[in-house]
């Protein structure tokens, strides 16, 4: 068993009395971003962000300071993914571990949306990671879930360790810029060495302001160009990434027509 050291409580985020309630009152936007998620114990909340192998989930599920939570109805099972997800979130809330792995996302829908709209070859709208968004954010307001305390980003290629080489992702992307010190990256591609690399990121994530209203994380994967990965690696640490906006081009776009500009453009040498 890979032990796991460096235990760390995150004090970055209010820990009492449960998870908070919001209010569903249509219109209260300032109030829903305003509430603090609050969690029964110490225990830190990180969410693995797409499929993971079970030998992996089975070795890390071995060590002591970790409570894998999985969920009850399997993704692919055709119900509702972003409810199995939510109740996965809600009983790592009650996890008693310094550590808590949940291996669901109640955002997964809306992740794969926003990879499949920039897919050049799908030729996709937004239509459906509208639809998906709007799921998860009436789902968040009604109190549902909380984001977790981390993002854990499972690699299978080495080489894609660097978010520009991993594709447009969603948890590298837009949810990244929105908090970077929340979102952590393993590339291995054994099994062993992928349970090794989470276990020793788990020992190592960073403290960091608590994530922004789930509202503001939807803006900013509307407004989010993914050639900016590719194009962060080059820049200065203080530059800016671009955005659609910056590249003189609406935040976003309203037709087929405009988007598939936008994808060509975004191909060209």
């Amino acid at each position: 068993m890979v032990p796991l050291t460096g235990i760390i409580i995150d004090a970055s985020r209010p820990k009492s009395g449960g998870w908070s309630s919001r209010s569903q009152a249509s219109g209260n936007a300032d109030r829903a971003a305003n509430i603090e998620p609050m969690r029964r114990n110490s225990s830190t909340v990180v969410v693995l962000a797409g499929p993971a192998p079970g030998e992996v989930l089975a070795a890390v599920g071995r060590s002591m300071n970790v409570t894998l939570i999985r969920p009850e109805e399997p993704a692919d099972s055709g119900g509702d993914g972003l409810t199995t997800a939510a109740d996965a979130l809600q009983r790592a809330g009650r996890a008693t571990a310094p550590y808590a792995l949940v291996a669901a996302d109640p955002l997964a829908a809306v992740a794969a949306s926003w990879r499949a709209m920039w897919d050049v070859s799908r030729q996709q709208g937004p239509a459906e990671f509208e639809q998906e968004a709007a799921k998860a954010l009436a789902a968040w307001r009604a109190g549902r879930f909380e984001l977790p305390d981390y993002y854990l980003v499972l690699a299978m290629d080495t080489g894609a360790a660097d978010a520009a080489d991993h594709g447009p992702d969603f948890y590298l992307g837009p949810l990244r810029s929105a908090r970077p010190h929340r979102v952590a990256v393993v590339a291995a591609a054994e099994p062993a060495q992928q349970a090794a690399g989470v276990l020793q990121a788990l020992g190592s994530l960073r403290h960091g302001p608590w994530w922004p209203a789930l509202d503001e994380v939807i803006e900013t994967a509307r407004t989010f160009y993914p050639d900016s990965l590719a194009e962060s690696r080059t820049s200065q640490p203080n530059e800016t990434r671009p955005t659609l906006a910056s590249r003189g081009c609406p935040g976003w776009w309203s037709s087929g027509a405009s988007r598939l500009i936008m994808l060509w453009l975004s191909v060209l040498p």
